[in-house]
């Protein structure tokens, strides 16, 4: 299985970038998939995840109504577009995929059993 992340760079504040994840090697639509950051010093922490179908999307207070993830199954790849981007979205950006059955989708790590590589986002003030 292989996720490789794509689409991160500098931007400036309230600027904007579009991230990809593109998968190979597991049946994709089968799976949740999500993006986690991870700041220096600090741990990974769940940004947006979406459901199988694109049935329910989750994402985090942090970034909720300036993200947007999406899924296309048939290219087996998912998006993260950010907007109005902050200093603090600084991190490096990971995608994630798994395979668990809970209503909405998880938003720990633990529950995520593929990992892309990560992507870095620098958002400058």
């Amino acid at each position: 299985v292989q996720l490789q992340a794509s689409g991160g760079g500098l931007a400036q504040a309230g600027g904007s970038l579009r991230l990809s994840c593109a998968a190979s090697g597991l049946t994709f639509s089968s799976y949740v998939m999500a993006w986690f950051r991870q700041a220096p010093g600090k741990e990974r922490e769940f940004v947006a995840a979406i459901k199988r179908s694109a049935s329910i999307l989750l994402y985090a207070d942090s970034v909720q109504g300036r993200f947007t993830i999406s899924r296309d199954d048939a290219k087996k790849t998912v998006d993260l577009q950010m907007n109005s981007l902050k200093p603090e979205d600084t991190a490096v950006y990971y995608c994630a995929a798994g395979n668990h059955f809970s209503y909405t989708p998880a938003s720990t790590p633990e529950e995520y059993t593929y990992w892309g590589q990560g992507t870095q986002v620098t958002v400058s003030s």
